[in-house]
């Protein structure tokens, strides 16, 4: 069993996974979310500075939603966050599509290097320099 303490409140809680937040802080931030989403549905073109402010949250907070997608903006809305690749600005998630469209290209090609220099690698199966001798 793993106790620690909640980094918002201090209270000793029995930790299982995720961010070190006891249930009764997730919970407030459970309804914080959801109050920020209701006023995002109620006034489409308010900055993140109204958000803020209106509901109650810190930007740090606000931003974190947006990286996990839990919040994504329309492009009529004026709310946006830096793409962690280029610096774009983008409406949710950590990356914009060309981005992701290089991390995606560099994954496979990544994954697809190794395999392919096995095969050339392999002895072929034609050639007789390869087969095993005795000595008598």
């Amino acid at each position: 069993m793993d106790v620690r303490n909640c980094k918002r409140c201090g209270k000793i809680f029995n930790y299982i996974a995720g961010q070190p937040i006891c249930p009764s802080c997730k919970e407030e931030i459970e309804q914080k979310f959801q109050t920020v989403k209701d006023y995002i549905r109620d006034n489409k073109k308010a900055g993140m500075t109204d958000i803020c402010e209106a509901c109650d949250v810190t930007d740090k907070l606000l931003k974190q939603w947006i990286r996990e997608e839990r919040l994504i903006f329309g492009d009529e809305s004026p709310v946006g966050i830096d793409c962690e690749g280029c610096g774009a600005i983008i409406k949710s998630g950590r990356f914009c599509d060309k981005c992701k469209n290089d991390l995606a290209r560099d994954l496979v090609s990544a994954t697809r290097k190794p395999y392919e220099e096995k095969e050339e690698e392999s002895p072929r199966r034609g050639n007789n320099d390869n087969k095993m001798r005795f000595l008598r």
